[in-house]
């Protein structure tokens, strides 16, 4: 079964270009599945099953969402494989451009929009730099002159990745990325599979509930900007 990662920031239209993609998919008999990783609230799974696309969602709460995925992908994997799935779609939304959800050897997509402004790419790091696709979308609302320029940034940030304009509206760009996704590598279990970079670290004493302010209240992994 192949497995593939998809991770932008909130809003990029992840959702929408992904329902566009698998549609394509099915037109050649794929089963095709979707675990949508999120944080407090989701309705995609609703969007998901009205195309008849197996769909699950997990909500990390009060955790970091990357590391809720990470602790939960095996499962989800076990879970598409006893529903006889021939693709897994993991979508996670990138709530700061820190993330970190790709794994290695496994198909990473970013999903990014032209509307988040030129500069965003140099600001957005693994989950951008270490994608192998990476899907613009929201190009029929920008300039020609905005997309070339968005695109080249895109491109510096990360050389080696395909990069993809994908309407989520029209479904123009979605066949070509069905294409890409039907090159994915076939993967029987993640045990013992890597990231392809470290987590945000999240152990100080406010990832474990503490609101107080002051230094008094600050321990464990804590650093303090140098303002002098």
């Amino acid at each position: 079964m192949q497995l593939i990662t998809v991770a932008g920031p909130p809003s990029a239209g992840k959702t929408s270009v992904m329902l566009k993609i698998i549609e394509t998919l099915q037109e050649e008999t794929l089963r095709v599945g979707v675990i949508k990783f999120d944080c407090l609230s989701t309705q995609d799974q609703i969007l998901y099953q009205k195309k008849g696309i197996e769909a699950k969602i997990g909500l990390s709460g009060n955790l970091c969402p990357d590391h809720f995925f990470v602790s939960n992908v095996q499962d989800c994997l076990l879970w598409s494989q006893k529903n006889n799935l021939d693709m897994l779609i993991t979508e996670s939304a990138g709530l700061c451009n820190r993330c970190s959800p790709h794994i290695r050897d496994v198909m990473a997509v970013c999903v990014i929009d032209n509307l988040s402004g030129v500069n965003t790419p140099r600001k957005v790091g693994p989950m951008l730099k270490l994608a192998d696709i990476v899907i613009i979308t929201k190009g029929d609302i920008v300039s020609q002159a905005e997309r070339e320029v968005f695109a080249f940034r895109v491109k510096q940030a990360n050389p080696s990745a395909i990069i993809v304009h994908v309407n989520g509206i029209t479904g123009q760009g979605a066949r070509e990325v069905g294409q890409l996704f039907k090159g994915a590598q076939s993967v029987d279990s993640l045990t013992d599979y890597h990231l392809r970079f470290s987590m945000p670290a999240a152990t100080c004493s406010y990832c474990l509930g503490q609101t107080r302010i002051g230094q008094n209240f600050q321990m464990g992994n804590v650093r303090k900007m140098d303002l002098s």
